[in-house]
């Protein structure tokens, strides 16, 4: 059985309390009051109203008080409030509007106009209160939705900060076999990776490289560049630390760090899955393999010319080049900063990309800093540490 609504009437008149639930009682529940104090304290009580129909005239406490209250009231205000009043000046409508009535109704009254009113404000007062329902439910499954969403953004997060550790514990891993083998490493793979990292920002916008030369692209480039030299960990001893010229034999077998190292990074790469968490490694490969082709097609292993030769690896030879330049080796004293920019810019189109080369002029006190910055001289030494 369908609940019948609640009307409460507030009326100092008792005639007009009589005729009101003469009307309405046959289609509500109808509860009279005869002033604004009763009606107040039958709400605070607990008593229950729907609609509320007020008289505006009362002793005491009249109409437009006992709104004001209501609408003031968390537990009242959402109740329809229509105003019963002989009232007819504009001014009265305008204040009971604003204190947020939903209607008035004239006196003397019209039985029929008031069922149609009661029931009119009834029927909107239940759709008012279905969409806040509605809106109340949907908050909560947004709530929960994004409680969700933040959830796996976590986990996300959380996700990824691991495989930037796995990645950083990869590359630490292997630059650590490099320079246990290699007593030139010294900082040499520490200076190698801002000089790549800053001559890929230098041309980042540059027509020819800032399809491939984003941020994230940056970055890994700035993480796989210490790999370049890691499969120096295959070759012998007496070739790795001879202090003289190497002999064809000893050079062939030097050149063959570049397969070594491409062939490590890969199987590593295979065994972290080969997917979107490995593909750091394929920039690392990349510089292990081709960091000493050259632009001209005379580098090895694969004698590669031009844009043939992979972004990654072009960027690593001016940075590899540039740093034995300025560092002193058991077969050669350091180069003064300025000497090696003009000896790299002698082999620009030949051992080097010219864009690169441009590049690397543009930066070039940045790459000074950074010699300084990560030294294995005192400053008083000749080469990069004296450099200006």
């Amino acid at each position: 059985m369908k609940q019948r609504a609640h009307v409460l009437i507030v009326d100092d008149q008792a005639d007009n309390l009589l005729i009101l639930e003469d009307v309405l009682s046959e289609h509500y529940e109808v509860h009279p009051a005869s002033s604004g104090t009763e009606a107040l304290a039958y709400l605070t009580d607990g008593g229950v109203a729907d609609l509320i129909l007020l008289d505006v005239m009362m002793p005491e406490v009249d109409g437009f008080e006992v709104c004001r209250r209501l609408k003031s009231s968390e537990s009242t205000r959402m109740i329809p409030v229509m105003f019963l009043t002989g009232l007819d000046r504009p001014e009265d409508e305008e204040l009971g509007f604003s204190l947020g009535a939903e209607d008035f109704i004239h006196k003397p009254i019209s039985p029929t106009v008031v069922l149609a009113r009661v029931r009119t404000h009834l029927a909107l007062s239940r759709a008012t209160r279905a969409l806040e329902r509605r809106n109340a439910d949907l908050e909560l499954i947004v709530a929960e939705r994004t409680a969700e969403i933040s959830e796996q953004s976590r986990r996300l997060v959380a996700s990824k900060q691991e495989v930037i550790a796995a990645q950083a514990a990869t590359i630490t891993a292997f630059c650590a076999l490099a320079e246990a083998r290699d007593n030139e490493t010294g900082n040499h793979i520490r200076r190698t990776q801002h000089y790549v990292r800053i001559l890929a920002e230098e041309l980042r916008e540059h027509p020819r490289f800032r399809h491939e030369l984003d941020e994230d692209v940056i970055q890994l480039l700035f993480k796989s560049a210490p790999l370049h030299d890691v499969g120096k960990v295959a070759t012998p001893d007496a070739i790795l630390l001879k202090p003289g010229k190497l002999t064809p034999d000893e050079w062939f077998i030097m050149k063959q760090h570049c397969e070594y190292g491409q062939k490590a990074i890969l199987q590593a790469e295979k065994a972290l899955g080969g997917e979107a968490d490995a593909s750091f490694l394929r920039y690392a490969a990349e510089i292990a393999y081709g960091h000493h082709e050259r632009w001209d097609g005379s580098g090895y292993p694969q004698g590669l010319v031009g844009d043939a030769i992979p972004v990654s690896a072009r960027l690593m030879a001016v940075a590899d080049v540039y740093d034995a330049l300025i560092s002193r080796r058991v077969y050669k004293p350091p180069f003064p900063h300025e000497q090696a920019l003009e000896m790299i810019a002698a082999e620009k189109g030949r051992h080097f990309d010219p864009d690169l080369v441009d590049a690397l002029m543009r930066v070039a006190g940045d790459f000074a800093a950074i010699a300084r910055n990560f030294r294995d001289e005192p400053e008083d030494e000749d080469g990069a540490g004296g450099a200006a």
